[in-house]
This record gives structure tokens, C-alpha cells and sequence, in this order.
């Protein structure tokens, strides 16, 4: 499990994360959800040792992230950042390469090679293998660095906005994918995303921000309510059942 701990962050004098403790359990998929500059991404970035924590911590099963040896933590812990460019002309099967370094450090073994493999299946991209990256689309090549991340080979896969700039059929195919592999293979997802109805089709939990602040945590099906979602977002929300899901609709 993820435990967040007291976690402060300020930049240039503003608090952007603000003592915010909550602890994901392992397993399934839980998003953070909350309005533009609400911290989420601020919060997944310290979680993963992107960013340092002005105060407070982050254990991973026990390991605090910042003081565990970085070999160590990229074993047990992958993170997507939210923007991801190459400086080098990369093919996908390099790129998805890249996340055995971890265990390989660059020299692939054919355990490495097998890995890859199945990660390039799984996101279906076995076609595109050797093709270079700018000849992709836009979700090809998110399919792609989401497939990297995959290959690391983590128990907790962490990522800021894997679903930016992909369309309506895109962001569907990636969470089916993101789904498949927190419950056949056991991963723990934890994802930033805008999208509430996305959250409560795909998440196990939600973690809910606002202005910095930790509002709530929960099971999705607890956190899909109009009151809930008024506080976070300031807008006044109508929700339906539609297929066992809880569906959010804006009205003002």
C-alpha cells in the first residue's frame, strides 16, 4: 500500500499541497480527481520522488520514497509523467525497452526480451514495434510510454494523465488496458484524471482534491455524489445510475 503522510508542498509562497495524508490500499485502480490546481499531479509527483516534500512522507509497502535507494524503488514503483518527449528517434520496441533498466541496466536478458514482449502485446502494439514514435499517433504513442511503464515490472504503477489528448474511442481502449492489469495481473494503478465519469466507470477508489486539501477518499460508489462533487469541483451535479455506474452531469 501507498501511505501518504502529512505531505506539504509550496511553490514561490504558495501552498500547493497542504498536510494532505491518505493511504491507497493495494490493488485496483484508484484516481485522483479534483479541479485544475487542486495538487493532484503536485501529490502523485512527491509519491513517486518526482518531486521532494517540503514536509511529511510517502511509504510504499513501509519503503519511504525518499530515503529508499533509487534502484530499489524503480522495482517497486513505475510513474508516466504527464508530458513525455524523446530527444532521441526512437522505435516503440525501444522505447518499451527502456523500462527493463531497472533490472537489466541496459543489457537485455532474455527474461528483459520476454517482458517486452508482453508488454507490447498487451497494449497491442506488436505491429507497430519498429516503427519510430513520430510516426504514431497521438494514442499509439501514449499506448506506447503507458507500455514502458508496464514493462518496469512494478507492483504500483503510477500515472499523471494518461488519458491527455486522446479521443472518446482512445480513452476507452487505455482504461480497458489499465483495468486488465490490475486485475489480471495484480497491479496497483494509481492515475490523475479529469474526467469523473472515467473515475467511476474504471476506479476501485477515488482520492478527491481541492485547492491543495485532501476532501475525501473512498470507494468510488461512496464518492459519486452531487454533495461530494459540488464541494470539489463548485458546480452543481445531477447523478444517474447508468449500467451499475454512478454518471456525473454538470448542469450549472
Amino acid at each position: 500500500m501507498i501511505e501518504i503522510e502529512s505531505v506539504c508542498k509550496s511553490y514561490g509562497g504558495a501552498r500547493v499541497v497542504d498536510d494532505v495524508s491518505v493511504t491507497v490500499p493495494a490493488g485496483g485502480i484508484t484516481s485522483l480527481i479534483g479541479a485544475n490546481g487542486a495538487g493532484k499531479s503536485t501529490l502523485l509527483s512527491i509519491a513517486s520522488r518526482l518531486l521532494p516534500a517540503d514536509s511529511g512522507r510517502v511509504l510504499v509497502d513501509g519503503m519511504d520514497v525518499a530515503r529508499t535507494p533509487g534502484p530499489v524503488l524503480a522495482r517497486r514503483l513505475a510513474v508516466l509523467r504527464q508530458e513525455n518527449t524523446m530527444t532521441v528517434r526512437l522505435t516503440v520496441r525501444e522505447l518499451v525497452a527502456f523500462g527493463r533498466f531497472p533490472h537489466s541496466g541496459g543489457r537485455l536478458t532474455a527474461e528483459d526480451r520476454a517482458r517486452i514482449g508482453e508488454a507490447l502485446d498487451w497494449f497491442e502494439l506488436a505491429p507497430l514495434a519498429d516503427r519510430h514514435l513520430d510516426q504514431l499517433s497521438g494514442g499509439q504513442r501514449q499506448r506506447a510510454y503507458v507500455a514502458m511503464v508496464m514493462c518496469q515490472g512494478t507492483d504500483y504503477v503510477l500515472l499523471d494523465e494518461p488519458l491527455n489528448n486522446l479521443d472518446m474511442r482512445h480513452s476507452v481502449q487505455m482504461m480497458r488496458m489499465l483495468r486488465g492489469m490490475a486485475d489480471e495481473l495484480g497491479r496497483t494503478v494509481v492515475l490523475v484524471v479529469h474526467d469523473v465519469n472515467v473515475a467511476s466507470a474504471y476506479s476501485d477508489r477515488i482520492v478527491a482534491m481541492r485547492d491543495g486539501h485532501l476532501v475525501a477518499a473512498g470507494p468510488t460508489a461512496e464518492l459519486m455524489t452531487p454533495e461530494l462533487l459540488r464541494k470539489v469541483f463548485d458546480v452543481e451535479v445531477d447523478v444517474h445510475e447508468l449500467g451499475g455506474r454512478r454518471i456525473a452531469v454538470p448542469w450549472s
